[in-house]
């Protein structure tokens, strides 16, 4: 694997590992507002970033480089609002799917298809990712300032279940 690609997977390992934890800190805040359904929805969040960072740890390794964790930043979004959590963690995901890019066009300037393939399914991941993010901000917009309409919102996020990735190595 070229030098830049392996350096890049390496980073997107911790930045993903920043992800999980950005969304407990989401998952928290919506806990201590009674919010039960969507501290759900973001500790569910923080668990698939957490597999997102040991599926390219375990990619790098597959393939022979040394993985070099580094340290994982504090979360540094201020959240006071119920819509905070939604608008920031679509901005984080659109974030996210830029590094995506990045990683996908340094494997593509070197012709490292195996990598390219590997990513195929984070691309595909993160289109979903920020329609979920985006949806979830929609529905807070049209039913969050109704008492009832932020109840069934709650109870549909409640309703959502861990599912492991399908990705295979």
């Amino acid at each position: 694997m070229e030098a830049k690609v392996a350096k890049l997977i390496n980073e997107q390992i911790n930045k993903e590992l920043y992800s999980a934890y950005l969304y407990l800190d989401f998952s928290i805040f919506y806990e201590a507002q009674g919010l039960d359904g969507f501290a759900n929805w973001y500790m569910i969040q923080a668990q698939e970033e957490r597999d997102h960072a040991m599926l390219f740890l375990k990619f790098l390794q597959n393939n022979g480089e040394k993985v070099t964790l580094g340290l994982v930043e504090k979360p540094d979004k201020k959240l006071e609002t119920l819509m905070d959590p939604l608008e920031f963690g679509l901005e984080h995901e659109r974030y996210v799917t830029s590094l995506i890019n990045d990683i996908y066009a340094a494997a593509y300037d070197v012709k490292d298809f195996r990598t390219m393939q590997f990513l195929d399914w984070f691309v595909k991941e993160q289109l979903e990712e920020e329609k979920n993010a985006d949806d979830m901000i929609k529905k807070m917009e049209l039913f969050g300032n109704d008492s009832k309409g932020l109840y069934s919102l709650d109870s549909e996020y409640a309703a959502r279940i861990y599912t492991a990735p399908s990705l295979v190595l």
